[in-house]
């Protein structure tokens, strides 16, 4: 009987869910356990549903713009009002603790202001006749598995004097173009490794190619985002608090995040977990243990990495990391 009342429960709450969505995307077209919907992110304006929602899977899939989430209620999140979003919280049994477009109202807007000049003695390694002096600069990016492909998608450099002499120049470009940020690495045993500008730290690396509609994988460091692959962030930083831009901007866009942080970094990874929850994101978490750290792996092990992720849940993941630990 308790099974029965159960089970009543999970179908009546998924009628109310697949209600919810008929209400945002309209009619559908039921084709076995799959519900055939417009897609509300392609173009396809002939009204085909090529929307495919598992509601049993909690998955969804355009077979035409190859949209895809793990999560349906991003869908909710995304193009559904605000009573839609509070009911179907309140189907999952939660609660919508702040709303998130009021709470971020006003977007940061220090980052869009900062800019930086690259040192005077900036080379580009993009050029094609390179000087003698680049020779140590690509040999040390050689044997970091940094790739002339590599090289051009980051506009990758190096100075040859100057304060920072020694040094590769990995910039950063904000929406406008222009550079707000770069990372200093010594390629020459400088005591002190990295040597970054005297400006603010609160951007969003790169943002300039930043696709927001596609998931993003959140590293520490550069280095660590050339081996994760396109759309990877590195979070510049001890921790990712909730007032910065490249945490507003997630949670605004609603974009999907893997997390791969060192191992060392259990708590910091703890709390950022907790506050994109907070707000629902789509997260999921991948295991770094056993490498010094991304920027060490292969590409190939990291993607392997990726694809065996585990959606975020807090007590879960630290119930896993005590289980590893024994």
């Amino acid at each position: 009987l308790c099974l029965s009342v159960i089970h009543y429960k999970h179908e009546a709450n998924m009628n109310e869910k697949i209600k919810i969505i008929g209400n945002i995307l309209g009619s559908y077209r039921k084709q076995r356990n799959e519900y055939l919907y417009s897609c509300p992110c392609c173009e396809d304006t002939k009204g085909k549903k090529k929307l495919s929602i598992n509601f049993s899977k909690n998955f969804a899939k355009c077979w035409s713009c190859d949209w895809r989430t793990k999560n349906i209620y991003r869908i909710v999140r995304k193009f559904g009002t605000y009573d839609q979003r509070q009911k179907w919280l309140l189907l999952d049994g939660r609660l919508d603790l702040t709303e998130f477009d009021k709470f971020f109202s006003e977007i940061n807007d220090e980052e869009i202001k900062q800019t930086v000049s690259l040192p005077e003695e900036f080379v580009s390694l993009c050029n094609k006749n390179l000087p003698m002096s680049s020779k140590k600069a690509l040999e040390y990016l050689n044997c970091r598995g940094i790739t002339q492909k590599d090289i051009r998608n980051w506009k990758i450099g190096y100075s040859t004097g100057g304060r920072y002499s020694g040094r590769i120049i990995i910039p950063s470009y904000n929406w406008d173009g222009n550079a707000n940020y770069f990372i200093a690495r010594s390629f020459v045993n400088h005591g002190r490794r990295y040597l970054n500008p005297p400006v603010g730290r609160d951007i969003v690396f790169n943002e300039l190619y930043v696709d927001w509609d596609e998931e993003v994988v959140l590293v520490e460091g550069v280095f660590d985002a050339i081996v994760a692959g396109p759309n990877a962030i590195p979070i510049l930083g001890s921790t990712l608090r909730e007032n910065s831009r490249l945490f507003q901007q997630i949670v605004l866009n609603d974009t999907p995040v893997y997390l791969a942080l060192d191992k060392d970094a259990e708590k910091k990874r703890n709390w950022i977990i907790k506050s994109f929850l907070r707000y629902d994101i789509e997260l999921y978490v991948i295991d770094t243990s056993g490498c010094e750290d991304i920027g060490s792996m292969s590409r190939e092990e990291f993607q392997q990495r990726k694809q065996m992720a585990i959606p975020a849940d807090l007590d879960e993941i630290m119930i896993f990391d005590k289980l590893r630990a024994i």
